[in-house]
């Protein structure tokens, strides 16, 4: 009987067999069943003598309610290296569906400092953009950085007030954000003293005047917001990021609160004790508040006028925003509103949750100064890999090479480390840990490529060689062929969930698989110079899947290490 299921169907229900003994792909015969009115294990039989042996397809069978399709290695090598190493691999087709899709993501607040912690949303975000490119996505990537509102004030009312130290010549950003730090201790040390109102009176004459948009204090804003600015281009130079566009909090305040008078006025909202905003209880999201009674906004208000913003500027199809779990309530609310003011748009407004950064010894606060600045953190790291795995090279090295490496591994220990958990998981940063080369880390799947990179080198690799590959035929070369062949499909999966975490998984199992090849399988001597040539193009595959892989990370991989 016939059973109707599409090609791309078939396709998604096939997977990499659990026991290589039993057949290297699986087709599960379970989705057959009601409609063939026959149990699964009888349907795989069936099938499996319907099918001939042919090309890339050795054998087929039934193994219980799968079909099990044992692979021609000769052909799947052939096959599968010529389009790896032409480079065709990497430009198919993967998904039909391409809507224009906006990721917002990093949006630090300006007057603080970067640190480890703000490094999770910018790794996250970075590889969801590249990810999505590589799966033919149209993406627009922006950022979202604070620029106003109290910490501003606070920051430049110790300036004003009590700042005795001269301003730095250079890493301006960073000391900005060793201000605050202390501006937000000061203010809490004096709260419940005689200073305390003087203090509120200042940081309140400050916010007016930045409101304003002139006088003082908003020259000093001006300028110190570059300082901010520089330090988070400098980040973001170092990371290989690049925004298409900078949204600035300042730059939809005054926008923001005129959208929530006009939608007060056309009745959309409603005042409840002094301030205006859309009761939402009867969906459980209490009184989200657009005005507060004093006639300012919050950040509501301001996610109202900017969604607004983005799709009228860009056209998206779908806004994905990536903040932190602690937000969850907040986006609710805004997106509530969206909908309720009839902003069509709303259903494709997305929250990507992820959870904190934390050190061994707990969470991280630039309002208390119990961080690790980004700047501390990228120096340490970088001495830290010269001195233990790079040093030994100093004679035939130049100092150059020995610095660009370390900051390759160093950027590749944080991609790595930021993206290999699931979203929803805390991370517990620890320096040590992240740079080891024999665990799940970024500079152990760096090696395994450096390692491939001077193998292919040293056994006289070129593209010109076209081996038979008939002779390969050990359990673990044919591991490593499959698993290569699945790299686009684990791509796609990461598109579809929004998460980088299974690329690393698949990653860190592919530089698992060539150890356990590369110490079974002798490369240099290889029983024939056939088995030797096609050991080698299946390595030379490896390295540049892996080197894709690590690229859709924001990893670079060394030549060398």
């Amino acid at each position: 009987q016939d059973v109707e299921l599409s090609k791309d169907q078939i396709y998604n229900l096939i997977s990499i067999a659990p026991n290589m003994k039993m057949g290297h792909f699986a087709f599960p015969c379970f989705p057959l069943a009601k409609a063939a009115k026959s149990a699964p294990n009888m349907i795989s039989g069936k099938l499996a003598e319907s099918i001939q042996s042919k090309g890339i397809i050795a054998e087929a069978k039934g193994v219980g309610p799968y079909l099990n399709f044992i692979v021609n290695p000769a052909v799947l090598a052939a096959e599968l290296t010529e389009e790896i190493i032409s480079g065709k691999f990497f430009e198919k087709e993967l998904v039909a569906e391409r809507p224009k899709t906006m990721i917002e993501y990093s949006q630090p607040n300006t007057h603080k400092e970067l640190h480890v912690g703000h490094m999770r949303n910018l790794c996250l975000g970075n590889a969801l953009v590249r990810i999505k490119r590589y799966a033919d996505q149209e993406v627009v990537s922006v950022t979202y950085p604070g620029d106003s509102g109290t910490h501003v004030a606070k920051c430049l009312w110790y300036l004003k007030y009590h700042n005795k130290e001269s301003i730095p010549e250079t890493n301006k950003g960073p000391w900005l954000g060793k201000i605050y730090t202390k501006a937000n201790l000061m203010l809490e040390d004096e709260l419940g003293t005689d200073k305390e109102a003087k203090n509120r009176e200042q940081l309140t004459a400050i916010l007016k005047e930045l409101a304003s948009e002139k006088g003082e204090y908003f020259d000093l804003w001006k300028e110190t917001r570059q300082w901010s600015l520089d330090m988070m281009e400098e980040t973001y130079k170092w990371a290989d990021v690049k925004f298409d566009r900078w949204f600035f909090e300042s730059e939809v305040d005054t926008p923001s609160l005129a959208l929530a008078n006009k939608l007060y006025e056309e009745g959309k909202l409603v005042k409840d004790d002094g301030a205006i905003g859309m009761n939402l209880e009867d969906d459980k999201l209490g009184f989200c508040i657009l005005i507060k009674s004093d006639g300012t906004g919050l950040y509501a208000t301001k996610d109202v006028a900017l969604a607004v913003k983005k799709f009228e500027e860009f056209g998206v199809e779908n806004n994905i925003y990536i903040v932190d779990t602690r937000q969850a309530f907040h986006f609710n609310q805004v997106f509530k509103v969206l909908e309720k003011i009839g902003f069509d748009q709303a259903k494709n407004c997305h929250h990507l949750q992820y959870n904190f950064v934390e050190l061994p010894d707990g969470a991280m606060s630039s309002r208390k100064g119990n961080i690790i600045p980004l700047n501390d953190l990228v120096t340490q790291m970088e001495a830290h890999i010269s001195k233990e795995y790079l040093e030994k090279y100093s004679d035939d090295w130049s100092k150059e090479e020995i610095n660009s490496t370390a900051s390759i591994i160093a950027k590749g220990a944080i991609n790595y480390g930021m993206t290999r958990f699931d979203n929803n998981r805390k991370i517990v940063f620890d320096m040590k840990e992240w740079l080891k080369l024999d665990g799940e880390t970024g500079p152990y799947l760096q090696y395994v490529f450096a390692r491939i990179n001077s193998l292919c080198d040293k056994l006289g690799y070129s593209e010109d060689l076209s081996p038979d590959f008939s002779s390969l035929e050990k359990d673990s070369e044919i591991a490593l062929m499959i698993k290569l062949s699945a790299f686009n499909d684990i791509v796609v999966q990461c598109h579809e969930k929004n998460s980088a975490t299974a690329l690393c998984s698949y990653l860190f199992e592919l530089g698992k698989l060539f150890n356990s090849f590369y110490a079974e399988c002798s490369i240099a001597k290889a029983e024939t110079e056939d088995l030797k040539n096609s050991r080698l193009v299946l390595s030379k595959s490896v390295s540049l899947v892996m080197k894709k892989g690590l690229s859709l990370l924001g990893i670079d991989a060394p030549q060398r290490m």
